[in-house]
């Protein structure tokens, strides 16, 4: 019987007592009725008790009754910013998490103090022992990786406790973040010098060993760009041999001599091309073909006729800014002379007279 059943007993009795009383005091019962009424009183509720007692098996139980069994225990803990290693030194991923478990029945008589200290001892083994296989560059992936991993209860190394845990994070430290980022870069610049390196060298080795090879490689290969042009690539015969020699670092053989447009002495310069071959002459220069010109006329040394069409043709490329050319004619053909003339007037046949161009022969007939 529950307390609350006892005590609505005990009131129904007295408030059954207090009425018999006014009703015996009322009705005048004799003296005899008095002890009976007493007794019953006394006998309903102690049998009452007894038949609830016998019958306490199919009653419920009391509340205060169901608390002598120990309280209920917290059987989880939150863990925050651990440090945990990665696949590179000093890269340490940060865990947080809510750690969970539940007693298992102990081997022995081995009491838990600390459950809490084994619970998170064993999850941070099993995150560990993933984290220190990554690399440190994807954690969010890294993250999924352990919620999944520790999501299933686990019995831990003494077999105490089962642990999990849940709504776990995995970062790294801003500094980290930054560096990972900074090498990124750096990686995807190299790869992409690497790549450059890699083509230009491809090019160099191309040209070198296929195209360059020799001449007849490289008209091959020059044929080939211009679409089967055939008169392009003969008159580009000599820049491809010159650019074959270059290429080689050789001369240009002398059966390809000819076809290069300006002379071979001219392309490495006077002084080289006198230094480096007898064949290569350094070309006549203005003054020089000049002078064969007079010759060939028969205007030999000696002539007057010379040295006045050189001082004509002196006076006419002037005019044209060869002034560095005219003076080499006069300089060859018609130096000054040491004497000096007595009067103050020019002698005639340094000027002439004003109807005869300078340097004219009195007399002579004019050149036309």
């Amino acid at each position: 019987m529950t307390t609350g059943c006892k005590t609505t007993t005990i009131f129904l009795t007295v408030l059954c007592g207090l009425l018999l009383t006014i009703l015996g005091l009322t009705q005048n019962w004799p003296t005899l009725a008095w002890p009976a009424l007493a007794v019953l009183l006394v006998g309903i509720p102690v049998a009452v008790f007894r038949i609830a007692a016998a019958r306490r098996g199919t009653l419920p139980v009391d509340v205060e009754e169901q608390r002598t069994d120990p309280p209920i225990e917290r059987r989880e803990v939150r863990v925050r910013q651990v440090s945990l290693p990665s696949k590179w030194a000093d890269y340490d991923f940060v865990f947080s998490a809510m750690v969970r478990w539940c007693p298992l029945e102990p081997p022995g008589n081995d009491p838990v103090l600390n459950p809490a200290g084994l619970a998170v001892e064993a999850v941070l083994e099993r995150a560990r022992l993933i984290t220190e296989k990554r690399e440190p560059g994807r954690p969010s992936l890294v993250q999924h990786e352990l919620s999944g991993a520790l999501s299933r209860m686990r019995p831990e190394a003494t077999r105490h406790l089962q642990v999990m845990a849940e709504d776990i994070t995995l970062v790294l430290r801003e500094p980290d973040q930054e560096r990972l980022e900074q090498l990124a870069v750096v990686r995807k610049d190299k790869a992409v010098w690497e790549h450059q390196r890699k083509y230009e060298q491809s090019k160099r080795q191309y040209l070198s060993e296929d195209v360059l090879k020799d001449t007849g490689s490289t008209v091959v290969w020059w044929l080939a760009k211009n679409d089967d042009r055939v008169e392009k690539t003969v008159a580009d015969l000599g820049l491809l041999a010159q650019l074959t020699s270059a290429a080689n670092d050789t001369d240009v053989p002398e059966r390809l001599r000819d076809l290069i447009p300006r002379p071979y002495g001219e392309q490495l310069g006077p002084d080289l091309a006198q230094e480096s071959h007898p064949l290569f002459e350094q070309e006549p220069s203005a003054v020089d073909r000049f002078e064969a010109f007079l010759d060939s006329m028969g205007f030999t040394d000696g002539d007057i006729r010379r040295g006045l069409l050189v001082r004509q043709i002196a006076d006419a490329i002037k005019t044209q800014d060869q002034q560095e050319v005219a003076e080499d004619l006069l300089r060859r053909f018609d130096p000054p002379t040491d004497t000096t003339p007595e009067s103050d007037e020019p002698p005639a046949s340094a000027h002439g007279t004003p109807d005869e161009p300078p340097g004219a022969t009195p007399g002579a007939p004019p050149i036309e």
